[in-house]
């Protein structure tokens, strides 16, 4: 048999054992939730076909029933935005102006008066900026103002104002919809970008935007590229306040993001990038309409979700608890992508263009690299501009990781689940980066060599699934009480079977993505 005819023969099987996999799955589980829908209680009353939905998720169930009204708001503010820039030939300043007035009356909705705390903490940052940017201590005072802000937030729950004084208690009667302390985890990335971009562009540039323009296709074709947009150095005029507060509260990424630099937002208010042309807008928000319908279709038929939160999946077997728990993953990659292609939708509208934060499917990753660059992508790049590189960068991977893992579970909130999950997927991350390091320095020059490469890496990439698998229920599903019962439940003798398909699954999958990659390679 020829190789060619090998891979095609190879792709079948793999594909009919996928399409088995999630027959079985799927047909499991709407058993399971035709059973037991008595018992969840988070369900809701649904619109499709007299089927219960599952809103059980808090943050789902807000952002889905307030969907109507952030649509009539966001359509208002952008459109209403758009036509003052073309009525009176807006730039940077003016549209800066526009966009905080516009922002701070959503979030004084939003907050009600605990908008004072906002913008005084706000306040505090850019005059440290400015007071303090030339100073060679001034990155640690930025790190340490933000991080202790974000850590008293969470302590204090966002604080009251009685106890600033009695006087003040009247005020707690009016703190808005929507806790303030929890979008100001967003707004503290913005503070330390504004932090960093306005300190580095006081420097000498080591970024050769020339060179950066010739080996750039987008760049090259006359737009900017993204990381053109974040890497040049802005005119110190550039970074005022009236601009750091819009940056700040800019309402169509205010609540989830994603997060845009500093120096990418200044540069877009100023001149609108036009990559992204009105059918292209308008082909994203008919995409993001096609998944909201499939978000509708597994909450209405697959309630993953509330057997997670009811604790209900304790009393399954097996391969159902498997099941529940592959299920629920895929439910909060499906949520995140709805959600943060939502608010980017109207971004674009508006003329800023963000990175997209879920640029890859959650079931075509197969190393711990790949998913952190394609799961919350723009937090990712966040991530690599203003602690990975400042840390040391690959240098000092190894050690750089754990402070890095530490500031994101903390960053989401103070929980031990949380920072177990980071130090679990530092834990798992360091074999995957030998294992890298040893196999960049084999290169397999028969045809046997290739495929015992390839059959170790697929079976490396099983491992590393189950692993992002275990440390994401442990972070944010089940808790580590939760998954230590089902990985017990695992390892009995009626667990050790399902065990297996369980690893052979992922071993397909695994050669699934690789086939893809083949063919996305020889398409180039």
């Amino acid at each position: 048999m020829g190789p060619l005819l090998w891979k095609r023969s190879e792709l079948f099987f793999l594909i009919l054992y996928a399409v088995t996999f999630y027959v079985i799955v799927i047909q499991r589980t709407l058993y399971l939730s035709h059973d037991h829908s008595r018992e969840l209680y988070s369900l809701r009353r649904g619109w499709m076909f007299n089927r219960l939905n599952d809103l059980s998720d808090a943050q789902w169930r807000n952002f889905h029933g307030n969907l109507p009204i952030l649509t009539f708001v966001f359509g208002i503010f952008t459109f209403g935005a758009i036509a003052l820039r073309n009525q009176f030939n807006l730039k940077g300043r003016g549209m800066s102006v526009v966009w905080f007035i516009m922002s701070l009356a959503y979030i004084l909705h939003l907050h009600g008066a605990c908008v004072v705390f906002v913008l005084s903490i706000a306040s505090v940052n850019f005059f440290l900026a400015k007071i303090l940017a030339k100073s060679k201590f001034y990155l640690y005072v930025l790190w340490f103002f933000n991080i202790s802000v974000l850590l008293l937030n969470r302590i204090y729950e966002g604080y009251s104002f009685s106890s600033f004084g009695n006087q003040w208690a009247f005020l707690d009667n009016y703190r808005g919809s929507f806790r303030w302390q929890i979008c100001f985890n967003l707004v503290v990335l913005r503070m330390l970008s504004f932090g960093c971009d306005y300190h580095w562009s006081l420097k000498e540039t080591q970024f050769d935007q020339k060179k950066h323009i010739i080996h750039c296709s987008i760049c090259s074709s006359g737009n900017s590229c993204y990381h053109l947009l974040q890497e040049k150095r802005l005119h110190f005029c550039q970074y005022s306040f009236i601009k750091y507060l819009a940056y700040l509260i800019y309402a169509p990424l205010y609540i989830a993001g994603p997060i845009v630099s500093f120096n990418a937002f200044a540069s877009q208010l100023d001149a609108p990038k036009k990559r992204y042309s009105v059918v292209n807008v308008i082909f994203y928000g008919s995409r993001w309409v096609l998944c909201f319908g499939l978000m509708e279709t597994m909450t209405h038929f697959l309630y993953y979700n509330a057997f997670a939160n009811s604790g209900l999946w304790r009393q399954f077997s097996p391969l159902e608890i498997f099941i529940i728990g592959y299920g629920v993953i895929n439910f909060i990659w499906l949520k995140f992508l709805l959600i943060w292609r939502y608010f980017r939708f109207w971004s674009l509208v508006a003329g800023i263009e963000t990175i997209e934060n879920m640029p890859m499917c959650l079931n075509n990753c197969y190393s711990l690299e790949t998913f952190w660059k394609s799961w919350h992508a723009s937090f990712n790049k966040w991530i690599v501009r203003y602690m990975y590189i400042p840390l040391g960068g690959s240098q000092k991977k190894l050690f750089n990781m754990w402070i890095i893992f530490t500031f994101v579970a903390l960053w989401h909130d103070i929980e031990w689940k949380l920072l177990l999950w980071a130090w679990l997927t530092c834990i798992f991350f360091i074999p995957e980066l030998v294992i890298k390091s040893s196999i960049s320095s084999f290169t397999p020059r028969s045809a046997a060599g290739k495929f015992v490469l390839r059959e170790m890496s697929a079976v490396a990439g099983a491992v590393t699934i189950t692993c992002l698998m275990v440390a994401n229920l442990v972070g944010y599903v089940v808790g580590p009480s939760g998954t230590s019962l089902l990985i017990s439940r695992l390892f009995r003798r009626d667990g050790f079977p399902v065990l297996v398909f369980i690893f052979l699954s992922f071993y397909v999958a695994v050669k699934l993505m690789f086939h893809i990659r083949d063919i996305k390679q020889n398409t180039k």
